[in-house]
């Protein structure tokens, strides 16, 4: 194993000397298992969170067979986990798709991935903090008839959140992965409750392609709904510089989550639809059709699938930041992004600067939302579920253009670096038709006809784009180590 002895740069230094970056501004190594970076690979996606807020409008769209919606969204999400795990046996890095695309198309592509990664995580991650206030406001009014603002409750745990984050990525990790552990058990208990009171009527219509509303086109349009709920899937590439054996254990926690993750989802999806008696016109007037069910299958035990929204909500809040937080690291330390995001606390070891700005970004967007909602009179709509389906599809918007990049990448990646490694199956067809399974998701978010503030969010997305492209591109011509920057530090070198 090779030991980089090279110093930190200097305090305002442009690049590290000889493009080296020192053993000062690594996380710390083998710190997290795999075990742990498949819990908090799990955490991230939120499985209760995701689908209380979710599923809902998935079933609205798709109809009685939503299930199967999640069943295509599964295996588009897989194909992207191919495109994830190629790379990281090949490198491990906390740059994740930001090193990936970099390292292949030249320093402009990773400054513009860098920049419409991290505005695409935060906004998505805001969604999350927003309705970890939310829904433990629906939670107090529910059970102790307390009308707390959700947006101070949303402040109160986030600093929990922050503080455990900042103390260390075992910890807050573990953690993320307990409380994922809590929801997944009461998912899985309220689930096998509904379908074993129902069995005396057990249909398998919502698995029958025969009962999507409008066939193909029903099901292409809960399509993007049905991806986000998996969104967090990549979460353990960002912490291979502090996983042991990386280039093995990435790819397994990416396939074990994705798998984990899909036959649960149908779970859910079977066992609400069967609450509801197979009506979508019952489920669409619930405003989280899971809870509903639990409500009048469980009575007063109901109470643990709140419970389990709140664990979601916060584990998804720490198991989101921790990965996507290194990614703004990681460009800080190599240069993409200014290079005090790549400073970590030298005891802890963990990026406390990207941690502290991906947060406060994350909560000045929810505050200019509800501005803007008190400006334009509409205060009526400030409430955290509608800024979670609003926030969540903007971010969506953006990670999905970086996971259409990375599978262009792939092949193009293995040509240069590795062509005697490289599969025409493998490294060619498979992230094709995940590109292919990416473009589907992207046009019905895009295409004209949605009610605002959605109908513009196709533009936001493509101006952001730009202008990280330009940026990238100036800022790779003014730096002309750049290039060599990106991806010059290997997870387990």
């Amino acid at each position: 194993m090779m030991t980089v002895e090279n110093p930190a740069p200097p305090a305002g230094a442009d690049s590290p000397p000889n493009g080296v970056i020192g053993n000062e501004q690594r996380l710390r190594r083998g710190a997290l298992g795999i075990l742990d970076i498949s819990a908090a690979t799990m955490a991230n996606i939120g499985p209760a969170m995701s689908f209380f807020f979710g599923f809902g409008l998935i079933a609205a769209t798709a109809g009685l067979a939503s299930p199967l919606t999640i069943v295509a969204a599964a295996i588009a999400i897989a194909l992207l986990g191919n495109t994830l795990a190629q790379f990281a046996r090949a490198q491990p890095s906390a740059g994740g798709f930001i090193t990936f695309v970099g390292k292949t198309f030249g320093g402009t592509s990773a400054v513009a991935t860098a920049l419409i990664a991290g505005i695409g995580y935060i906004t998505a991650l805001s969604a999350v903090i927003a309705v970890s206030g939310g829904f433990l406001s629906i939670t107090l009014q529910r059970y102790l008839h307390w009308n707390v603002p959700w947006g101070i409750l949303t402040l109160i745990l986030t600093g929990l959140a922050v503080f455990i984050m900042v103390r260390g990525v075992a910890v807050s990790t573990k953690l993320a992965g307990f409380f994922f552990g809590f929801e997944m058990l009461v998912l899985v208990v309220i689930s096998v409750t509904v379908l074993i009171r129902n069995g005396g009527h057990l249909s398998l219509a919502p698995l029958e392609p025969s009962h999507i509303t409008n066939g193909l086109s029903g099901l292409a349009a809960g399509f993007p709904l049905a991806i986000y709920l998996f969104v967090g899937w990549e979460n353990s590439a960002a912490l291979a510089e502090e996983t042991d054996n990386p280039r093995r254990n990435v790819p397994r926690a990416v396939f074990t989550s994705i798998a984990i993750m899909a036959v649960s989802y149908v779970l859910f999806a079977y066992a609400t639809v069967t609450g509801f008696g197979y009506s979508t016109g019952k489920l669409g007037q619930s405003a989280i059709p899971f809870i509903t069910v639990a409500d009048s299958t469980l009575g007063v035990f109901a109470f643990f699938a709140y419970l389990a929204g709140l664990t979601s909500t916060l584990g998804a809040l720490i198991a989101g930041t921790n990965s996507q937080a290194r990614l703004l690291f990681n460009a800080g330390r190599e240069g993409l992004l200014p290079r005090w995001l790549g400073e970590v606390h030298p005891t802890r070891r963990t990026p406390v600067n990207s941690i502290f700005v991906f947060i406060s970004i994350a909560l000045v967007i929810i505050g200019v939302w509800a501005l803007l909602h008190v400006v334009t009179g509409s205060s009526g709509a400030m409430d955290s579920i509608n800024y979670f389906d609003e926030a969540s599809t903007m971010g969506t918007v953006l990670i999905l253009l970086v996971y259409l990049l990375s599978n262009l990448a792939l092949p193009f990646y293995y040509r240069k670096y590795r062509p005697s490694e490289f599969r025409w199956v493998k490294h060619g067809v498979l992230p094709a038709l995940g590109a292919i399974a990416i473009v589907v998701p992207l046009y019905y978010l895009a295409k004209p006809g949605q009610p605002t503030p959605y109908d513009w969010f196709p533009y936001a997305a493509l101006g952001i784009a730009v202008i990280a492209t330009s940026y990238a591109f100036v800022l790779n011509r003014r730096d002309s180590g750049l290039a060599g920057r990106v991806g010059s530090l290997v997870a387990d070198e």
